[in-house]
């Protein structure tokens, strides 16, 4: 097996802490982002993974019901935007679990409701903007490499920040997708659009490190999984740093040499 640094019946940390939520990319479960989620809560975040129901190969229920990837089938039929929708109902839902009077979590009282941020892979990015127009609970947001199926409305998000971390070869300005273009204008609050060169769109999951570990390179994504990894906990710890406490990070400032591959991009 492959060894975390998370442990079950951690003892939490004193106080109220902001709160993260992170969703996965389309089929895929939310082990996929357990380095990112890992990396935040070391930092003293509370994070919240989700599995989205029929969505992912895999999902396990307490009491051995196992679900399959329902949607895998329908989704070319529904349309990519309805399930970014579908999510954000999820989502919230999660969010009323969570910060609900009579939350099943016993350690609920850690979170800071003031301060909730959300991130997500692939379908999961498009369903971080979409659950922020549907659910104002939710102040900052990221979008790692997916594509805005369900598109960001056209009146904002209500001056909340929103970062775009993606891809040099498929979301840079002009790489082809024009959802990047089009809601990156719509965003009207602070905002980024970072590209990372030699990256792929697994390089924002655990899926490099993996590939390290058994001697796998992607010639499409050559990115080491070290440095995929560094690179996403870096920036969207960055983020929220900046966005849920309010300490600024001149890592998102512009380009460093310390990070050649980030590229800032202001259309």
């Amino acid at each position: 097996g492959t060894r975390t640094h998370a442990r079950p019946g951690a003892r939490p940390a004193p106080g109220q802490h902001p709160l993260v939520v992170l969703s996965p990319g389309f089929s895929l479960n939310r082990a996929t982002l357990t380095t990112l989620a890992e990396d935040l809560a070391s930092r003293g975040y509370v994070v919240a993974t989700v599995d989205h129901a029929y969505e992912s190969f895999g999902t396990a229920f307490p009491g051995g019901r196992t679900l399959t990837c329902v949607a895998c089938e329908k989704a070319e039929q529904t349309g990519y935007d309805a399930v970014a929708r579908g999510r954000a109902e999820d989502l919230s839902f999660v969010l009323d679990r969570l910060t609900g009077h009579r939350s099943p979590w016993p350690h609920a009282r850690m979170i800071d409701r003031r301060r909730i941020g959300m991130a997500g892979h692939s379908i999961g990015g498009n369903s971080t903007a979409s659950t922020m127009a549907a659910d104002d609970r939710v102040r900052a947001g990221v979008n790692m490499d997916g594509t805005f199926f369900d598109p960001v409305p056209a009146t904002g998000l209500d001056g909340r920040p929103f970062m775009l971390l993606g891809t040099a070869a498929s979301h840079g300005p002009d790489t082809g997708d024009e959802s990047w273009p089009r809601d990156w204008a719509r965003l009207d609050g602070w905002k980024r659009w970072l590209t990372v060169t030699g990256s792929g769109h697994m390089t924002f999951t655990d899926f490099p490190v993996f590939g390290d570990q058994l001697g796998i390179t992607d010639p499409e994504a050559p990115l080491s999984g070290e440095r995929s990894q560094q690179i996403t906990r870096d920036y969207v710890a960055a983020f929220f740093d900046q966005h849920l406490r309010g300490v600024p990070q001149p890592l998102l400032d512009g380009p460093t040499p310390e990070n050649p591959e980030v590229g800032f991009h202001r259309p």
